[in-house]
Parts: C-alpha cells; structure tokens; sequence
C-alpha cells in the first residue's frame, strides 16, 4: 500500500543538486535514481520469491502451522520496519539504516507471504506470479509512455483504497461467498494496479505534477514493492477462489 509524505515536490518545485541546475544533470539524476529504485526493487522481489518458494516445502508448511509465534513475530517487524521507513525521513535517506530496515521489512514481509501462500498449491502461486509478472510489466510500460498525469490523482487513489479497506474490514464479520471474495479481490488488483502506475510516474518525474525527490531512492522502491506485493496477493485470491 503506498503511502506518501515530505518526499515529494511539484514539478514547479527546484531541487538543489549541489550547482548542478542544467537539464542534462537532471535527467542524470533522476536516471540514476530510477536505476537505484529499480535495483533495490529487482533484489527485494527475488529475496521474497525465494522465501515463497521455500514455503511450497511440506516440511516448512508444517513447521510454520505449529509455530505461528513467528508469524507474528514478523507482523510485528514488518509493521515497525514499515512505520520507521515511512514516517522517519532521516532514517530513510541515510545509509546504512535505510537498508536495515529495509532487509527486516523485506525478510519479514516474505515471511508472512510464504504462510499465505503456502495455503494454496504451486501451480495456483506459480501461475500468479507469471500473471502478476506480465501485469506489472505492461503497467510499467504504459506508465513512462502515456501523456496521462497519474500523479494528480493520489487523493482520489487513496479515498479510493481508503472505502475499500473498510469494506473489507466490515465483510470479514459477515459470511463470505465465493462470488463476493472473486469481486472484492478482483477490485483489489485494479487499485493497486492503478497504484502501480501512479507510484512510477511518482518516481519518473519530468512533466508529471508530483515527483520523488533523488534522495528517497528506498521509499520509491518500498512503494513499488507493497503495491506488486499487494497486486500478486489479490490476482492469487482470484485463481484460488475461481478453481476452488
């Protein structure tokens, strides 16, 4: 789930890059804050399908069922990793703490999405991940391509993820059909897809309203990260619930 503070600017804001004002050093720098964003990305991803994949093990998915201390051991790490990195900006911008905390919500958060997945077979996990794979991809794609600014609508996104958290939260106390989990998860993947796109045009910058600033290199990352994460969660609800 993305979330958003001090770490960004409008476009009509100036960054103060050390005397380096020209357009070439800007395009520089924001070149070289998206390949550090993709970077950290690229290796939180495959350190949390490596977990996942450790968890289609039997004998980790009976470990993990009769020890669920560490579940939520790392609900809480991952919650404390998350608020630190999102609410402190000194600890995100600084080195070494920012990937610190980073590894610990990373690690965490594959843990919790090894227990979930290890409830549904490999073949469900593995066909998510290529669609979740191929999702993310075109929505990437069509983020650096299109004249459409999504960065002015993170109000509307938000209210929107907002309405839809609660309604999640109210369902959960009332019994639950098939047909309602497929709408709720269906509904789930277009927001985050939509998050996906306004996240890259965030981190783009050029003649989008909102941009990151080059030093949030981990919160761009971190945002990208929650929103695949999320993306991948409900597109594997959908295969689940649609051939269970």
């Amino acid at each position: 789930m993305a979330t958003y503070g001090s770490g960004y600017e409008g476009q009509e804001g100036s960054y103060d890059y050390g005397g380096m004002g020209d357009t070439f050093s800007d395009k520089s720098i924001r070149l070289g804050f998206i390949r550090k964003v993709y970077s950290i990305l690229c290796a939180q991803l495959i350190v949390t399908m490596i977990i996942v994949g450790v968890f289609t093990l039997q004998e980790v998915k009976l470990y993990a069922r009769d020890h669920m201390e560490m579940f939520w051991i790392a609900l809480v790490i991952s919650l404390v990793a998350l608020i630190s990195l999102a609410c402190c900006p000194d600890v995100r911008r600084k080195t070494p703490h920012n990937f610190i905390f980073l590894g610990m919500f990373t690690l965490a958060e594959g843990f919790l999405l090894g227990c979930v997945t290890a409830t549904y077979n490999a073949n469900e996990v593995l066909m998510a991940v290529g669609v979740t794979a191929a999702v993310v991809f075109a929505l990437t794609i069509f983020a650096f391509q299109t004249k459409i600014d999504f960065t002015a609508m993170g109000g509307a996104l938000m209210a929107v993820l907002v309405v839809f958290i609660l309604f999640g939260l109210i369902a959960a106390f009332f019994p639950q059909s098939r047909t309602l989990n497929l709408v709720y998860a269906a509904i789930g993947a277009v927001i985050f897809s939509l998050y996906i796109v306004y996240d890259t045009q965030i981190m783009v910058g050029g003649k989008h309203k909102y941009s990151l600033s080059p030093e949030e290199y981990v919160f761009g990352a971190l945002n990208l990260y929650l929103d695949i994460i999320n993306l991948f969660m409900y597109i594997l609800s959908i295969i689940g619930n649609s051939r269970n």
